[in-house]
């Protein structure tokens, strides 16, 4: 099994590097092709960052173990929550009593509600991941347009180029094309060695695939976005921590979910189906307060974010 957990550590580095560096050849490239740099904050950067939970869910579909697909995803959102919020907040606080992203967490909140009513009415088939994609294009859109309006004063998008990480005007062709080139190939790469060796594992320790994806997956493919907010808490940023979950939640569900769903039928493990998906929910109705009532996640709540996520997972693995 030792083997099998230094393979699932080797292919998750594999992953969180290959999709950084994705990201980075993405985004130099189509803002040198003159692509404005609201539109590639709010496509190519979303799906680069998800890139390893998508190449693992269609990796895990293709192997027959939907468990680690939707184990993936349905984990990555509750720890996005719980922990990812829970722990930055914990140590620096969060200062989110001027955040407003309620328009966004609304919509977070509606994609999991169709995700489940999905799901409960199971399979997730090749229809379901269409009107799931045809959701996420319209929420792109509006997101695109109420940008746009809040930008009028700008009379170039791409004036806002500094705000997206990892753009160097300066960066060579020839950097972009093996930033490119590395993303694509380390990629599938990771995702073969983490979703083989976790099916191992959980076949070595006598869990069941999705309990793996539940946990050891789903929590290390939301590591990128463990590190993009515990520097936005840092920094005292807590529009970027808060909207960089609430728009991983919902990209998770509409996106990876909608195009893994056209690979192959996904069955919805019956352990999900009874209590992850209601965690899921309970997690993300948590945020409610902090949205709408202007409260600030302090280190009180940040420990007791990370404090539920623990306990989840105690009762996932027992």
């Amino acid at each position: 099994m030792w083997n099998d957990l230094a393979y699932a550590a080797l292919g998750l580095v594999i992953l969180l590097l290959a999709g950084d560096v994705l990201v980075r050849g993405a985004v130099n490239l189509s803002l040198r092709l003159g692509v404005p740099a609201l539109i590639v904050s709010l496509t190519i950067v979303a799906f680069g960052t998800s890139a390893p939970e998508l190449l693992i869910a269609i990796k895990a579909v293709l192997e027959d173990a939907p468990g680690i697909a939707l184990g993936n995803v349905v984990g990555s959102n509750t720890a996005n929550i719980l922990i990812v919020l829970g722990l930055p907040a914990m140590f620096a606080g969060m200062q989110t009593r001027d955040c407003d992203t309620r328009r966004s967490y609304v919509i977070m909140l509606c994609a999991t509600v169709l995700f489940i009513a999905i799901c409960l009415i199971g399979p997730i088939t090749w229809w379901n991941g269409l009107i799931m994609l045809a959701v996420l294009a319209l929420v792109l859109a509006d997101m695109v347009r109420a940008s746009r309006a809040h930008r009028r004063a700008a009379r170039d998008c791409s004036s806002d180029i500094s705000e997206i990480e990892g753009v160097d005007p300066s960066l060579a062709w020839w950097k972009i094309a093996l930033f490119l080139g590395l993303g694509l190939i380390g990629l599938p790469l990771g995702a073969d060695l983490l979703v083989d060796s976790s099916v191992n594992i959980a076949r070595e320790i006598g869990v069941s695939e999705t309990v793996i994806g539940l946990t050891l997956v789903a929590l290390g493919t939301s590591l990128p976005e463990l590190a993009t907010t515990g520097m936005a808490a840092l920094r005292r940023q807590a529009d970027v921590a808060l909207g960089n979950v609430i728009g991983s939640n919902m990209f998770n569900l509409l996106g990876i979910m909608g195009v893994t769903s056209l690979v192959g039928q996904i069955a919805i493990p019956p352990e999900i189906l009874q209590f992850d998906l209601w965690v899921m929910l309970a997690a993300s109705l948590i945020l409610a307060p902090f949205v709408f009532l202007g409260w600030n996640i302090s280190r009180a709540w940040g420990a007791f974010l990370s404090a539920l996520y623990v306990i989840y997972v105690v009762v996932v693995l027992t």
